[in-house]
């Protein structure tokens, strides 16, 4: 997922939102994001796309480790 130049919490939804509505419900289970304000708009980026989402634990993006490791 490429984010907006604005990586506001907004634009952050707007954004994942859309990309998860091309993909196919298979695809769409979980996302797992670092600690950021970005994502203030989690429950709702949830709520329209029934999304778990989860969150690292802070200062630990190793966590992410398909993302960080690839």
């Amino acid at each position: 997922l490429h984010l907006p130049d604005d990586h506001g919490a907004l634009a952050v939804q707007e954004a994942i939102v859309a990309k998860m509505a091309q993909l196919p419900a298979t695809l769409r289970r979980t996302l797992t994001w670092d600690q950021g304000r970005e994502m203030a708009n989690h429950a709702a980026i949830a709520a329209a796309t029934e999304l778990d989402i989860y969150f690292c634990d802070p200062h630990s993006p190793w966590q992410r480790g398909s993302n960080e490791n690839t």
